[in-house]
């Protein structure tokens, strides 16, 4: 008797309602989205050349659904995507077709406000500026702040590691945070670190930072908060080529002078910015930085004389200093607005992000001149240049044929310069499906087998947001037999937009 087999589609069918099924089972009501049109605000992030529909959109309110959602997909072999508010701007949450769509959106609650101990329990829906704004009545704030920093949320921080203008001093999230509650794939809930300041053994809180959601989904992160700085002055300071702003930044950390935050920009930004936030940006300059120095008022003021020579030695051509509060917040608004404000000028642009030694700046913006004119494509620049940290911003039209490849190959002939001159290809945007291909230039075969031997003691199957990071898939019993070479899958394309 002949057996008949199974539709292919329909066995696809069947699947994903059973997998529908199993999540509106854990999480009622209007917990789980599973319509096309519904689906569309997921189906990409911040880099919205990619675009991909989930299977299906869930999402949960408690630990306990997280955890009940993680090891219902670990028992059945489905893949997850954990993600926070999508402002991830390499790809980290893109959706899969086959995949659950883990939004975390729901986890918005600060839980505990400990200022004896300085730090703050929140779920990873809160935004990073909401932390700051829930203990600014008492004098304290959350030190990392990304331009994106009024909507992103503090998961997202952790998962890609992020910063912001006053990284150079305060340090990135992995600085900032003390302890999480995660739940791995297989449903189980971990804690690591707290309050204190160091959590014993290994230091895991270091590998889950910047971790992409490889590894677990956190439910609960405990940041320490600081208080504000007595006095906080910011420079404006005018240069006549990029050269000198980047000859400037180096002379500032090498005369022993940390800056609460020192940020450059091109002349396109610059531009791009003044019409859009009017901060007073000087207009007839090629590079501007931004230099804030915080503290006691008499150490503010003796920076400040420094800091003023020393960009004159660069031949700096103007050199405004804030009179107060107001100004000097309008200082960083422009900066902050960098992005939205060149997104006005150009259709489409790429937003770049790898971080080289101070030294190798004037080199790269030099490079990056060329490569310019090589393309035909314009770029905008800003830098959180205290710390190396670039940004480029590639303008491109996506309405014109080839234009969006030039501009993919633009970017990654500069995180290939970022790496050729000592740097690294990522600072805090992550390297999700952007630089996934790109990771063999930094990396060789043994370190990132390495890498995902890590993953693998996480995440065995594979299921945690596969095909982000990692230009190959390798299966996990093989990279734990250290003298066998490992086998390779390709990943699939991913749709682009």
């Amino acid at each position: 008797m002949s057996v008949r087999m199974p539709d292919p589609d329909r066995a696809v069918l069947l699947r994903r309602e059973a997998i529908i099924a199993a999540m509106q089972a854990i999480v009622p009501g209007e917990g789980v989205i599973a319509g096309e049109r519904e689906m569309r605000p997921f189906e990409t992030d911040g880099l919205t050349a990619y675009r991909q529909l989930p299977l299906v959109v869930v999402l949960p309110s408690t630990t306990q659904q997280v955890s009940d959602i993680l090891r219902y997909c670990h028992d059945n072999n489905v893949k997850v995507v954990p993600r926070g508010a999508g402002t991830s701007l390499s790809g980290g949450a893109l959706p899969l077709e086959d995949g659950v769509l883990l939004g975390m959106s729901k986890f918005s609650r600060i839980r505990e406000i400990d200022f004896d101990n300085r730090v703050v329990v929140a779920e990873p829906g809160v935004t990073n500026l909401g932390i700051s704004n829930a203990v600014g009545h008492k004098g304290f704030y959350y030190a990392p702040d990304p331009s994106s920093q009024i909507a992103c949320t503090i998961g997202g921080n952790v998962a890609e590691n992020s910063g912001g203008v006053h990284c150079l001093k305060y340090g990135m999230t992995t600085n900032n945070v003390l302890g999480v509650e995660m739940v791995l794939i297989s449903g189980e809930i971990v804690r690591i670190g707290g309050k204190h300041l160091d959590a014993g053994g290994y230091d895991l809180l270091g590998v889950i930072n910047g971790s992409e959601g490889l590894l677990g989904v956190v439910t609960e992160i405990t940041v320490r908060i600081l208080k504000k700085p007595e006095t906080a002055r910011a420079l404006l300071v005018g240069f006549p080529s990029s050269e000198d702003a980047g000859a400037c930044v180096g002379r500032i950390i090498g005369a022993g002078i940390i800056p609460g935050g020192m940020e450059m920009m091109d002349r396109p930004a610059i531009h791009a910015v003044e019409q859009f936030v009017q901060a007073g940006y000087p207009l007839d300059v090629e590079a501007l930085l931004i230099v804030e120095l915080d503290g006691g008022q008499a150490e503010v003021d003796h920076l400040i004389e420094r800091v003023d020579a020393i960009a004159r030695s660069c031949n700096a051509s103007t050199c405004r200093v804030s009179q107060n509060e107001d100004e000097r917040l309008l200082f960083w608004a422009g900066r902050k607005a960098a992005f939205p404000a060149v997104g006005r000028i150009s259709p489409d642009y790429l937003c770049m992000d790898g971080t080289i030694p101070r030294a190798a700046l004037p080199l790269v913006l030099a490079r990056m001149r060329q490569m310019s004119e090589q393309y035909g494509l314009r770029v905008a620049n800003v830098f959180h240049a205290g710390d190396g940290n670039l940004h480029p911003l590639i303008l491109y039209d996506a309405n014109v044929p080839e234009e969006l490849d030039k501009a993919e190959a633009f970017g990654s002939d500069i995180l290939r310069l970022c790496v050729e001159v000592g740097g690294v290809l990522t600072g805090e945007h992550g390297v999700g499906i952007e630089k996934r291909d790109l990771m063999p230039a930094m990396f060789s075969e043994i370190d990132l087998n390495q890498q995902q031997r890590l993953k693998c003691a996480f995440d065995a199957q594979g299921l945690l947001n596969p095909g982000k990071v990692f230009p190959t898939l390798h299966r996990c019993a093989e990279l734990g037999r250290m003298h066998v070479r490992a086998g390779k899958v390709a990943f699939p394309d991913i749709p682009r937009f």
